[in-house]
């Protein structure tokens, strides 16, 4: 077959879903006059993402049987010699990632229809999630960071529009703000890494500059005894931790979980939050030159997987407790990143994809069908009216926790096992976080499933009853009698067709993607200075064995005692929860207060911005600038002109006098030159 894939197709798969947002956002919406309703508008988006997956699995079995592609699809302008241009790479890692997005994506999509069926921004609901998954496909198949960084920003401002999809709701406004806001400071630090490469080797095409890394590696950054590459790895990470929410610019993930359920989904699942991994796997060949960079990742990866874990554990809203589980996932993936595992990091981002975006939308599922209530206090016993959403969260939940067998278990166990290879100093601390998160993980996620699932009914006896996560824009779904009800059948089939995956992706695809040489040309490993893998892959047998050998390593007891203890605390003794948080008030004081990060933003960062500005805009703009210099200069004019006016009097002998003095003075100066 032929070696390389067809450009047309490419781009047909992002702009698929383009002219199906195009086509809602503006017939379907009041700036287009409303011509196309509900069903026309669902249809048209569905369509796209339909057409976009089904030439993305094309796509990847060309792939898979050696096709490639990169080249140049627009070239838009040439600034002396650096080429500004739209193009496409593809090879095993974008061909995942655009089967992963547009599938996500698709299931999204499906789910919409059941979720957001009775309120007023249905048309324009699906518009946003088309026009995001265009974003998430252009940023994962550029071959340039020119068009990452645009797909990097487009897929911020949608999220932005997605967060706030209520806009009339205070607490959806300040949370898009927020997500937007921090987004930027990691996006700067992204964007100065882009321009350092830039500058010394003077092309933004993928290709290229990996062909000068090595130079990259051998220069020092001006002024400083640091490497150049270290220098550029930490910029670019930095707007790695902003778009895949790590510490300390985690904060906006959270307060994410304000927007509707299925963007919950698709963006802080498998798409938004996992492009800063996926890019950090791009540029491989850089961060390789770098031990101090990789040190870097290692911690902060390390950090957000223990510490957001913990947050887990004390949230009591449905959705933000999967949203923790998403940060600390997002840790564990970053940590791999870190062991030069990058090839393990893609690997969990795919199976995680899978069974998170089934937790979420079960979580949304859960939601319909106890009228909108979030709390998990108030749930219990649901397992019988809800047998669906029942078993694909038990599904998705195994499959979390790293269950064998189950995707989960091979991508988050060959994390660990790499960690434990690795050779970076960091690499002990980022171990000790990764086995200590299995237990925690396994802990919060068990007590969600027992408190929601399992127990005595509750959801009779929340003093919030009629609260709705929509805020009016939804009613009971057609059933008002009080009780727990199954979702339709458009929000449990994409729980079905996500619950397959989530079992047994990762037992096909580990040796390939894991051990073979599916990401060959893709992801670049300086095996010399970083063995983690090549020692992870010489104990690796087969995806059996691996569950036979996990019987005799830490995690796999981590896990089951995590559920046990889950099950102990909220089924057989529930007092003794609130006897530990009474015994631990401070711990769970900082907990509940999220280690007082969004305090120290808001008062200390905020505040003391705010400060600033109003001190340059009273100091310098109105003080230096107002007064010193424009008004100074029109004074000092002012001042000479009221002098100067005095000798214009109007009088022709005074100016016949004037003359005559000056000639008498000129004539006594050359006459003293003359002696």
């Amino acid at each position: 077959m032929s070696t390389t894939l067809s450009a047309s197709t490419l781009l047909a798969v992002p702009l698929s879903p383009l002219v199906g947002a195009a086509l809602a956002g503006i017939l379907g919406t009041a700036f287009g006059g409303n011509v196309i309703g509900r069903r026309a508008s669902h249809t048209l988006t569905i369509l796209g993402v339909l057409v976009s997956f089904i030439l993305s699995a094309m796509t990847l079995k060309d792939v898979m049987a050696g096709a490639r592609f990169n080249e140049t699809i627009y070239e838009w302008m040439v600034v002396g010699g650096l080429k500004m241009e739209i193009g496409f790479l593809v090879d095993g890692l974008t061909a995942m990632m655009m089967c992963v997005v547009t599938f996500v994506s698709l299931m999204v999509h499906l789910y919409t229809i059941g979720y957001m069926e009775e309120d007023a921004g249905y048309n324009r609901f699906f518009a946003y999630i088309s026009l995001f998954t265009f974003s998430m496909l252009m940023l994962v198949m550029s071959n340039n960071l020119l068009q990452l960084f645009f797909g990097w920003e487009a897929v911020g401002l949608v999220s932005y529009l997605l967060i706030g999809f209520w806009f009339n709701k205070p607490t959806a406004i300040f949370a898009n703000m927020k997500a937007f806001l921090v987004n930027r400071v990691g996006d700067f630090g992204f964007i100065l890494g882009i321009g350092l490469i830039a500058a010394y080797t003077g092309t933004l095409n993928y290709s290229e500059i990996f062909a000068k890394a090595n130079e990259l590696g051998a220069l020092q950054f001006p002024g400083t005894d640091w490497l150049l590459v270290t220098v550029i790895g930490v910029c670019l990470f930095i707007g790695a931790m902003g778009k895949s929410a790590q510490f300390p610019l985690h904060v906006w993930l959270p307060d994410s979980m304000e927007g509707p359920t299925p963007i919950s989904a698709l963006i802080h699942a498998a798409t938004m939050v996992t492009a800063g991994i996926f890019m950090v796997a791009r540029m491989s060949p850089v961060f390789e030159l770098s031990d101090a960079a990789l040190n870097f990742i290692m911690v902060i990866g390390a950090i957000t997987a223990l510490f957001m874990g913990f947050l887990g554990i004390i949230q009591n809203d449905i959705k933000r407790v999967v949203a923790y589980s998403t940060l600390s996932q997002l840790g564990y993936m970053t940590v791999a990143l870190g062991a030069s595992a990058y090839s393990v990091a893609v690997f969990h981002l795919m199976t995680h994809a899978f069974f998170k975006a089934l937790l979420f939308l079960a979580a949304g599922s859960v939601i319909m069908g106890l009228h909108h209530n979030q709390d998990i206090r108030w749930m219990g016993g649901v397992r019988k009216y809800m047998p669906i959403t029942w078993f694909t969260s038990l599904l998705g939940t195994l499959a979390l926790i790293g269950t064998p067998f189950f995707s989960g278990f091979y991508s988050k166990d060959s994390i660990i096992e790499a960690v434990h290879f690795s050779t970076l100093p960091a690499s002990g601390f980022a171990y000790a976080a990764v086995l200590m998160g299995v237990f925690v993980t396994s802990f919060y996620s068990f007590r969600l499933y027992f408190l929601v699932f399992h127990g005595a009914e509750r959801y009779d006896q929340n003093p919030d009853a009629h609260h709705d996560e929509h805020h009016g824009h939804h009613g009971d779904h057609g059933h008002g009698d009080g009780k727990p009800h199954e979702s339709p059948w458009v929000v449990t089939v994409p729980l079905l067709l996500l619950a397959i995956p989530s079992v047994v992706i990762g037992y096909l695809t580990i040796e390939p993607l894991v051990f073979g040489s599916f990401f060959a040309d893709a992801i670049n490993i300086n095996a010399e200075a970083h063995p983690a893998m090549a020692r992870f892959a010489a104990i690796f047998e087969s995806p059996l064995g691996m569950v036979g050998h996990a019987f005799f390593t830490p995690p796999l007891y981590l896990a089951l005692a995590g559920a046990v203890v889950a099950w102990y605390m909220y089924l057989i003794n529930p007092a003794l929860p609130a006897a530990i948080g009474r015994a631990l008030k401070p711990l769970v004081t900082v907990l509940e207060n999220k280690y007082y990060m969004d305090w120290f933003n808001e008062n200390v960062l905020a505040r003391g911005a705010r400060a600033l500005g109003t001190g340059l805009w009273k100091g310098g703009d109105r003080g230096v600038i107002e007064g010193g210099v424009v008004n100074a200069s029109w004074k000092l004019v002012g001042l000479v002109s009221s002098v100067v006016r005095k000798a214009q009097t109007g009088f022709l002998y005074h100016y016949a006098l004037v003359m005559i003095v000056g000639v008498l003075l000129f004539m006594t100066y050359f006459v003293w030159l003359a002696k």
